[in-house]
């Protein structure tokens, strides 16, 4: 599969969507982002359950409308807060057969798959996620064939759910995700019955790195295989740049992570080896790329772009010196030009992955 084809446009693949978690990817705006070369966004079904509430953005003509983002966009389903959010602090929810249900505020929230899939409806969302419980490698067995259990269950109720709104629905995809931990074999009875189910894509769900952060290489190319060639297989979350390589190789061609626009707030921008004198040079089989800390005191007086491999705004307009300069005096602009940048590397990574390099 060469292109993800959507309402909002076609997506060259492989490709990174960034994290507009709340609606909003941090620091820049649209504008920046289409600059950038940014292809699409992922945003989340539960903070926007949140604030601003599913109901206010449709009254406001949708996540495009309101975000003022007229490219792709993927909701993911809020399954990942299982993770992030209950793991570390039991107190903010639990996970019940129905949903999941989270406290905030004082209030309780329930996510069912039904709600899940209303809410991205609400949203415009160019493709769906269906509900699913998600895990991390490390969890015994016994939590991983729940987890399998209830993503199936809960992948035929957010399947039921999005067939019957043949009107809302106009055009958009629902992707399913596959659970199953490190075991290769609950991993094939969740793909294999989600499969069954229709849907357009697949995402390999659960946390993609073992206790030691290393990529969970052999688990990662298992489940690739057990999804549909010619397909959408959407690595969830792995954002490294030396990860995505990898995983391309795999053939998985859809990413998303915070990674680059974290990075860039904490000071640290991705630049291409400087060995290599022309974009044609960068070869992704060997080490490829490394970092600047923009506050290292090496930059104080260095006039350079902080690429010369890279065409970003901040690259072509502005120095390291000064982009130092921002940062040290806390100016929101070191802010944004630093993460214009980071997006910019990561796109321009997808352009050399979709070239075969």
């Amino acid at each position: 599969m060469t292109h993800l084809h959507t309402p909002h446009g076609s997506v060259p693949l492989p490709a990174f969507f960034p994290d507009g978690t709340r609606g909003v990817v941090r620091c820049v705006d649209s504008t920046d982002l289409v600059n950038a070369g940014v292809d699409g966004l992922i945003m989340n079904t539960y903070h926007l359950m949140t604030k601003p509430g599913a109901a206010t953005v449709k009254a406001l003509g949708g996540l495009h409308a309101f975000a003022n983002w007229q490219r792709p966009i993927i909701t993911d389903s809020g399954g990942f807060q299982v993770f992030s959010l209950l793991r570390e602090n039991a107190s903010m929810g639990e996970i019940r057969r129905d949903g999941i249900i989270f406290r905030r505020d004082g209030k309780k929230v329930l996510l069912s798959p039904e709600k899940c899939i209303q809410s991205q409806l609400a949203y415009g969302a160019d493709v769906l996620m269906a509900l699913d419980y998600c895990t991390h490698p490390a969890d015994p067995y016994e939590t991983q064939a729940k987890s399998v259990e209830t993503t199936i269950r809960w992948g035929k109720q957010s399947m039921d759910t999005f067939n019957r709104a043949s009107k809302q629905k106009k055009d958009a995809q629902l992707f399913g995700i596959i659970q199953g931990g490190n075991e290769p074999a609950l991993r094939k009875e969740c793909a294999d019955a989600l499969i069954q189910m229709g849907f357009s894509g697949f995402g390999f769900g659960g946390w993609p790195l073992d206790q030691q952060g290393r990529l969970t290489e052999d688990i990662l190319a298992h489940t690739a295989a057990l999804m549909p060639d010619g397909g959408i297989k959407y690595a969830m979350g792995v954002g490294r740049p030396e990860n995505i390589v990898a995983c391309v190789r795999m053939s998985y061609n859809l990413f998303d992570c915070v990674i680059p626009t974290r990075e860039a707030r904490h000071h640290r921008l991705y630049v291409f080896n400087e060995a290599f004198e022309t974009r044609d040079q960068i070869d992704l089989s060997r080490s490829f790329y490394t970092y600047h800390y923009i506050l290292d005191d090496v930059h104080r007086r260095d006039n350079r772009p902080v690429s010369t491999l890279c065409d970003c705004h901040t690259c072509q307009n502005y120095s390291r010196a000064y982009l130092r300069h921002l940062v040290s005096i806390g100016d929101s602009l070191g802010a944004r030009l630093a993460t214009i940048h980071n997006l910019r590397f990561y796109t321009l990574l997808m352009e050399l992955l979709r070239a075969g390099k």
